[in-house]
């Protein structure tokens, strides 16, 4: 039988099929008896579940970042659909097919790569033009940034979604740049190219989305400042001449300051023209994307989603084409 994906369920029913654990604890109701929450997931989306009377021994069978198997029935709860389950159980990955629970991009990341490499080659600083290059033949990296997700959960949390968020930043500065031509073109496009790449080693994304170790105790700033430096050295190795300092320090900075502000975690507020517009660029595409993802997952009747809280708004859907 082919799955039913989480898309694909409306209230009322049987369900019984495979799904990745994305969050579970355990509780305890009013009266004192124990039931487990989750929320579950599969490429489409994600649904909470609840499996009553179930206490530690129940909780301790599986952990986040599991396949089981579950059974239960689906229903409307306070305009939310959710599952009430009867019971489930671990599923060995191995018997797992994993497209069916990391979502993609819905655009071709081939097509996407090669953008990307279009617009960088407008670079024409032969400094910058030299660590682009060190970027794009390097197949590892290559692999992963056209991989990774932009995030967990909050904006193009998908795989690709890093590549794709990168090339629509680039894409909006190719608009906007000629409207401010006093600003280096040139730092902007690798500022943007840089911005994110930290974040194919903060996140783990071979069987569900997760913080690394190291992304946990570090983070996707200094990470990219980590191999942005190694890159530079990898320039001065091949055509014997460093980056100049004041070059390298504007692209940094662009890594550094592109949250914006210390609220945001960013370490510095952006202090540069080139600074500002690609934080400008990065909260239009971000936020726009975050915007429509919580549209298309709502379900409920009415103008308006539910509140988001990466939005800190609800959001008014209308009607779209």
């Amino acid at each position: 039988m082919a799955r039913r994906f989480i898309d694909q369920l409306t209230d009322g029913d049987n369900l019984e099929d495979v799904f990745l654990v994305l969050d579970k604890q355990l509780r305890t109701n009013r009266k004192g008896d124990s039931f487990i929450t989750l929320e579950l997931a599969d490429r489409t989306g994600s649904i909470s579940a609840r499996l009553f009377h179930a206490g530690e021994p129940v909780f301790r069978t599986f952990e986040i970042g599991d396949f089981i198997h579950t059974r239960g029935k689906v229903q409307l709860f306070q305009g939310i659909l959710q599952v009430v389950l009867d019971g489930l159980e671990k599923v060995d990955p191995n018997l797992v097919e994993l497209n069916d629970f990391l979502p993609h991009t819905r655009q071709d990341v081939n097509k996407l790569f090669i953008r990307l490499k279009e617009i960088l080659r407008k670079v024409s600083d032969p400094f910058l033009k030299s660590l682009t290059e060190c970027y794009l033949i390097d197949e590892e990296f290559v692999r992963d940034f056209c991989r990774a997700p932009a995030g967990i959960r909050v904006h193009h949390a998908y795989i690709g979604g890093l590549l794709e968020h990168t090339v629509t930043m680039l894409e909006i500065a190719e608009k906007t740049l000629p409207f401010y031509p006093e600003l280096n073109k040139d730092v902007v496009l690798v500022g943007i190219f840089l911005h994110d790449s930290g974040k194919i080693r903060e996140m783990s994304y071979q069987r569900s989305f997760a913080y690394t170790d190291e992304g946990q105790m570090v983070g996707h700033l200094v990470m990219g400042i980590e191999m942005l430096l190694a890159k530079a050295k990898e320039v001065e190795k091949m055509y014997g001449e460093p980056v100049p300092p004041e070059l390298l320090m504007q692209v940094k900075h662009l890594i550094l300051c592109h949250h914006g502000e210390p609220q945001n975690g960013s370490p510095k507020v952006p202090m540069s023209p080139e600074g500002i517009l690609v934080r400008a660029i990065d909260m239009i595409d971000s936020q726009v994307a975050i915007a429509l993802k919580e549209i298309a997952d709502d379900k409920s009747q009415g103008n308006w989603t539910a509140f988001n809280h990466a939005l800190q708004r609800k959001v008014y859907k209308g009607k779209r084409v």
